[in-house]
């Protein structure tokens, strides 16, 4: 099935569009609940320390949060995410859209950084560039991500094969 547009600015400036996005094979969409998330730095540091080899596999991955412009910056330059696109200021409306969970903030973080009034719960998407679905993952909590080098082993066999998108039956 085809997912919702999403269109959203970029830490350091510009503007990201999935309908814009031409990867070989797919888009990853890692959204993560914001800068106030340890599990969230580790795990996209981790993204990013594997950036080149999803590229090269035709993989374009964006971390994507409902921060706003400080915070999405501060995340990108602290975290070291000088590859992957880092997008900001989801709205309630397009988390709704995507299926995602959205959490309300319950004051300071292990980083001890202050919770937004509203942050997005993780989840993970491969998306063709006809913009259909190929895999989601959606979680209610931090912990218990899909894991990078079982992803990329996955796209690999998956492309190999010509492995179709599951899930196809909706009645």
């Amino acid at each position: 099935q085809r997912v919702p547009e999403l269109s959203l600015p970029m830490a350091g400036g510009g503007s990201w569009r999935l309908s814009d996005q031409k990867p070989k094979h797919f888009t990853m969409l890692a959204f993560y609940r914001g800068m106030h998330c340890s599990v969230c730095r580790d795990y996209l540091g981790h993204l990013q320390s594997m950036h080149a080899e999803f590229s090269k596999r035709g993989v374009t991955p964006i971390a994507i949060s409902a921060d706003n412009a400080e915070r999405a910056c501060s995340a990108e330059a602290m975290w070291g995410l000088q590859d992957l696109y880092v997008a900001y200021g989801l709205s309630l409306r397009q988390a709704r859209e995507w299926g995602l969970y959205v959490s309300r903030g319950c004051g300071h973080s292990s980083l001890g950084i202050e919770e937004p009034p509203m942050f997005v719960e993780p989840a993970l998407f491969l998306v063709r560039p006809d913009r259909t679905l190929y895999y989601a993952s959606v979680q209610s909590m931090p912990f218990g991500r899909p894991c990078f080098e079982e992803m990329l082993s996955g796209i690999e066999k998956a492309v190999a094969r010509d492995y179709p998108a599951r899930g196809e039956i909706v009645d």
